[in-house]
């Protein structure tokens, strides 16, 4: 019976896939025909369909940019670079779409230590990090072991070298491992879509407004209050208050 039951997932998983694949090719003819509303209505089907893909992301941004819906095509773009980092059609589209907002933030430099473990840190995901850090003691195990029963004084003094050589190189990874990992935890970005939000000093309506954001602005989240305020810290390292409805998070499905 338990088989039964997974064949029959199986099956109905690639009937699924074929009939997203067959309503994404309609959504992007209907692109091609200028239809960027129909087409925007499609390709959202496909997402109701709980199907997700940096293609399909990137697709339903240029419909959306086509109709200058700009906080829209910029959240769909930042959707697809999550699935796809590196694509440079993503990248430049998305710089396309950021030159059309009107919020012009510069990004808060980073220095010293701070910077090296950041940079470094973000060159890898935090399961290859991981992995690397695992290497590294297994090998460090055989070193010291090879220390531990060899009867030469020189090849006794180069295992414990190496041994430790490498012990210290688990961990840095696993340094390395744990940072990213941080990093990758408090990363919650969201894109403003509001026309114009005051960002408030504290969660009140009647609380003084420390600075104003436009759609389309790149934002961090912080904490939340209650299910109607959200604290904020845009590029430049202000922070303030905003109301949850005025933003939407990149990291929900």
């Amino acid at each position: 019976m338990k088989q039964l039951i997974n064949i029959f997932i199986y099956l109905s998983t690639i009937v699924m896939i074929a009939q997203n694949d067959s309503i994404f090719k309609q959504g992007n003819e209907l692109y091609n025909k200028g239809k960027f509303l129909e087409a925007i209505n499609t390709f959202e089907s496909i997402l109701d369909n709980n199907m997700h893909s940096a293609e399909l992301y990137f697709n339903l941004a240029n419909s959306y940019y086509k109709l200058n819906q700009i906080a829209s095509s910029i959240y769909y773009y930042e959707k697809a670079l999550q699935l796809s980092p590196k694509d440079m059609d993503i990248i430049n589209n998305l710089g396309f779409a950021q030159n059309m907002t009107i919020d012009s933030i510069e990004t808060l430099p980073e220095i010293g230590f701070s910077k090296f473990m950041n940079s470094t840190a973000n060159k890898f995901s935090f399961d290859i990090w991981a992995k690397v850090s695992v290497v590294f003691v297994v090998f460090f195990m055989m070193l010291f072991l090879s220390y531990y029963f060899s009867y030469s004084t020189a090849k006794k003094r180069m295992a414990f070298i190496g041994s430790f050589l490498l012990l210290g190189c688990a961990l840095m990874t696993l340094l390395f491992a744990f940072h990213k990992y941080a990093i990758d935890k408090n990363d919650n970005p969201a894109i403003v879509f509001a026309q114009e939000s005051d960002v408030k000093v504290d969660p009140n309506l009647r609380s003084e407004s420390s600075f104003q954001l436009h759609e389309g602005t790149k934002v961090q989240v912080l904490e939340r209050y209650n299910d109607t305020w959200i604290k904020i810290k845009i590029a430049n390292g202000k922070n303030g208050w905003i109301l949850t409805k005025d933003i939407k998070l990149l990291n929900d499905i």
